[in-house]
């Protein structure tokens, strides 16, 4: 597994040349709360849909 660095580094390329500062910032953010997610589930620390249903319409 290459490491964040690397990883980081892979997606900053490509991305086009005209990005912001926010920009890279925001991809590097969803990239780590996608990988937070996965991790999760794998870990079986998920709820189901109908428990999800149920906590927001209280």
């Amino acid at each position: 597994m290459p490491t964040t660095k690397k990883q980081a580094l892979e997606l900053i390329k490509k991305l086009p040349d005209k990005v912001s500062w926010d920009d890279i910032m925001y991809e590097i953010y969803l990239r780590k709360k996608i990988e937070a997610g996965i991790k999760a589930a794998d870990e079986g620390r998920v709820v189901s849909h109908d428990e999800v249903k149920k906590r927001f319409l209280k």
